[in-house]
């Protein structure tokens, strides 16, 4: 079953390398798993603040270029960091 994104995932590719969006764009049409844009392009100020809480562990990331998004299954509606449905949107990237 295809899944649209919404409003707020499409927000989060404002910026991000249109080859990355068509990705994505396609994988949610693809996937088997509901899925949400949690992160695209990043400030490197917001960057910083990742790696102080340790959240990233580098100052070089793609999402400072816009070559990088986060796809986090949703599950009942809400996001869920888990393993098996990771894998099914990653099938379909």
């Amino acid at each position: 079953m295809p899944y649209k994104l919404s409003e707020r995932s499409l927000k989060e590719l404002t910026g991000v390398h249109d080859d990355l969006v068509s990705v994505i764009r396609r994988a949610a049409e693809l996937s088997a798993q509901e899925f949400a844009i949690h992160d695209g392009i990043r400030t490197l100020e917001e960057q910083k603040e990742l790696v102080r809480s340790g959240a990233s562990q580098t100052l070089d990331s793609r999402h400072l270029t816009g070559h990088a998004v986060d796809l986090v299954p949703v599950i009942n509606g809400k996001l869920r960091w888990e393993w098996d449905p990771i894998y099914r949107i990653a099938d379909a990237v």
